[in-house]
């Protein structure tokens, strides 16, 4: 059985949405055992209001819990029964498989850095969330771990980014592209061109040039490139003004008695249409190049969101995600 170590104290909803949400995987998928970390009191009391297979679901003790305010750095030092810490300990010692948490987003990525630690050779991990589009999704990558990047560090962002559209979305030859400012080789800041003709350069990945922002929502590329910043800039963008068109249309649907007709006409179609622009559909954001997987979940993460991260890890295990990631570094980019 795969076991995925979930930080049942992370997030807004922990944790009976949390614990709701394994719940669900385990039904879904046999082959998952879900350690639940936290303070075991407060699991117990959730767990006993639901019938579920005791095999499957196990109870961590961590007495303490990292709030998202705190310092990252002092937090993982200090505080090491949270279930952050004792979570990517598991992972460390290869008592779990991978590490899920909707909690402080700082905590998780220094934990992930500094416990778990890096691949050989792997300069950065990036945070890389899918985001929807209008032909399926993208990858962001990097979109919250680092904000300082260099130009090697986002080649090596290209090339985990397109093993892992490949073998877990099963888009052949994903087509990666760097953010800049416009389509010319010429422009962008020096960080994208400096980056630009080594991405040019690598042949192990199907680099198409440089990607505009307006062109992301649209699909121009599966692999979308950028410091942490930017991503980060984008990703909250994206949410923002996604959110606020949904409600917008809602507005306008429910306006009047003929609209709310309409709406009566086109919700099956409407609701399709909306479920490729849930976020809970993509599960949480890897944070990849680590030696064991660890994965973040949005922070306001309900039931269905911590489930799809959960089963999500699953695939990235079968994929042998960390194995083909290791192999592709032990080689500079084939020219």
């Amino acid at each position: 059985m795969i076991k995925v170590a979930l930080d049942v104290m992370g997030g807004d909803n922990a944790p009976g949405e949390v614990i709701l949400g394994a719940l669900d995987a385990a039904k879904k998928r046999e082959d998952i055992q879900i350690l639940l970390i936290g303070k075991e009191e407060e699991i117990t009391g959730v767990l006993e209001q639901y019938t579920y297979n005791s095999s499957q679901i196990k109870v961590v003790s961590a007495t303490e819990v990292i709030a998202t305010e705190e310092s990252p750095v002092m937090a993982i030092r200090k505080k090491k029964d949270s279930s952050i810490v004792v979570g990517m300990n598991l992972v460390k010692n290869g008592e779990a498989d991978a590490f899920v948490s909707a909690g402080s987003s700082g905590a998780v990525l220094v934990g992930g850095q500094v416990i778990v630690g890096r691949i050989k050779g792997v300069e950065r991990s990036p945070l890389a969330p899918l985001i929807p589009t209008e032909k399926g999704v993208s990858l962001l990558i990097d979109c919250g771990a680092n904000v300082d990047a260099r130009s090697s560090h986002l080649v090596q962002f290209a090339r985990m980014g397109s093993i892992y559209m490949e073998n877990i979305i099963g888009i052949k030859q994903p087509r990666v592209a760097i953010v800049n400012i416009g389509a010319e080789e010429e422009k962008g800041n020096a960080l994208v061109k400096e980056t630009f003709p080594l991405l040019k350069e690598c042949r192990d990945i199907n680099f198409i040039g440089s990607i505009e922002a307006r062109e992301i929502p649209r699909g121009g590329a599966d692999v979308i490139v950028c410091e942490a910043f930017v991503g980060n800039v984008i990703l909250k963008l994206y949410e923002g003004v996604g959110a606020t068109l949904l409600s917008k249309v809602k507005e306008s649907l429910y306006s009047s008695f003929r609209t709310k007709i309409g709406a009566l006409l086109i919700k099956p179609a409407l609701k399709q249409t909306m479920k490729g622009f849930d976020a809970s559909e993509y599960g949480g954001a890897p944070l990849l190049g680590l030696n064991g997987l660890v994965v973040k979940a949005h922070g306001n993460s309900k039931a269905k969101e911590i489930s799809t991260a959960i089963i999500q890890c699953v695939s990235f295990k079968e994929q042998k995600i960390n194995e083909k990631i290791k192999e592709s570094l032990t080689n500079s980019c084939e020219v």
